[in-house]
């Protein structure tokens, strides 16, 4: 392990406010509600403003690693312990799609019953979010650089199916030929592009920055099993299957589990690895990703129809779930918080139940081994 400087210390003033996030955060709230209200009208069911598909909900077990670095122990990976701890891999629309229609991956990791001071209007049920996506940054530096994109997808939610899958695999060419030559593009990947790969082989980043006790980091989730390194880039042969990705999922949780690391790049240089604008990729040559915790994962069902669809809206991920050491950063993350209250509000109160953000220490499953709502 080692770092170009030492890392940066966390105070307040490595964030600063643009003038217009409040105006820009009621509009991404406008457009949120467009979505959801669209798939309601269409579906009778209240979704996600994004990332509504869900392609595998898995019960898991976090160890942190003992005998940490001081600039790594710290918060909830201070000292060694186990948690129990949910898993949710999913797809970015905030419509249901065909999976041929590729675009990034999302993964949501929640860890349960963790203690130490809470994040404002956060308890200990709420347990620590840290939410992912399968690429290191995010596509756009500010709120109100994102929000046409955003306004853009409400306004085609749930219209043109047949459409969206021709402009993906379009566009999915068109990424492959960029990245054959070192230069793959976030934008093409948001708007269909990604490559449709096998989820268990990515590796996940949670792109902005976040407080990370008395430092500065970003996080990511990396596949370490054999038998998920190996499916690294492999491709999901979707054609004419419309759930592939729960089904190739399925087949290998069911059989082998699995088994991740959760790791840390500390900020060593806030003019190289700022904190405002998440379309900057950390150099981990300066400042490697390191491990602080593994995730096992027993072989399980992740999918089923009914228990794990009923389970997922019932759930509320959010990266202001959990402990102050470990308060998101930047303007991404402070328009976040207040369009995902929300929108977890708009479908808690119309889904005839109430969100939770945990779910109890061993959560139960259905009689084919997925997770269930209690």
């Amino acid at each position: 392990m080692t770092y170009s400087a030492a890392p940066v210390r966390y105070s307040s003033s490595v964030e600063s406010l643009a003038p217009d996030e409040g105006e820009t955060v009621a509009k991404l709230k406008d457009a949120v509600d467009e979505i959801q209200h669209t798939m309601d009208e269409h579906h009778g069911a209240r979704l996600r403003g994004a990332h509504a598909k869900g392609q595998a909900l898995l019960k898991a077990r976090l160890t942190v690693i003992d005998n940490l670095p001081p600039s790594l122990a710290q918060g909830l990976f201070a000292s060694a312990g186990s948690y129990d701890a949910i898993m949710r891999f999913s797809t970015a629309p905030g419509d249901i799609l065909d999976d041929s229609v590729s675009g990034p991956r999302g993964l949501a990791l929640k860890i349960l019953e963790v203690e130490g001071e809470r994040l404002p209007d956060t308890t200990s049920a709420d347990g620590q979010d840290f939410l992912m996506v399968n690429g290191p940054i995010f596509p756009n530096a500010t709120p109100a650089k994102f929000l046409p994109g955003f306004k853009g997808l409400a306004k085609t939610t749930d219209k043109a199916p047949g459409l969206k899958k021709l402009v993906s695999a379009t566009l999915q060419t068109i990424e492959a030929g960029l990245e054959s030559v070192g230069m793959p593009s976030p934008l093409v990947q948001t708007l269909g592009g990604a490559p449709n790969t096998q989820p268990l082989g990515d590796i996940f980043f949670t792109q902005v920055a976040s407080r990370y006790g008395d430092y500065i980091a970003k996080l990511s989730l990396a596949p370490v099993s054999p038998h998920l390194t190996a499916l690294a880039g492999t491709k999901v042969d979707a054609k004419d299957r419309r759930d592939a990705l729960r089904e190739d999922i399925n087949a290998v949780i069911q059989r082998e589990g699995g088994v991740w690391e959760l790791r840390v790049q500390l900020c060593t240089d806030l003019e190289k690895m700022p904190v405002e604008d998440p379309t900057v990729e950390w150099d981990q040559d300066d400042s490697p990703f390191i491990a602080v915790a593994r995730i096992e994962v027993a072989p399980q069902v992740s999918w089923d129809d009914r228990a794990s669809a009923d389970l997922q809206a019932q759930l509320a991920f959010s990266p202001w779930h959990g402990l102050a050491a470990f308060q998101p950063l930047g303007g991404i993350s402070r328009a976040r918080k207040s369009v995902y209250e929300h929108s977890q509000a708009f479908r808690g109160a119309t889904n005839a139940c109430p969100m939770h953000s945990g779910i109890s220490d061993a959560p139960p499953t259905s009689a084919s081994g997925a997770l269930q709502p209690e």
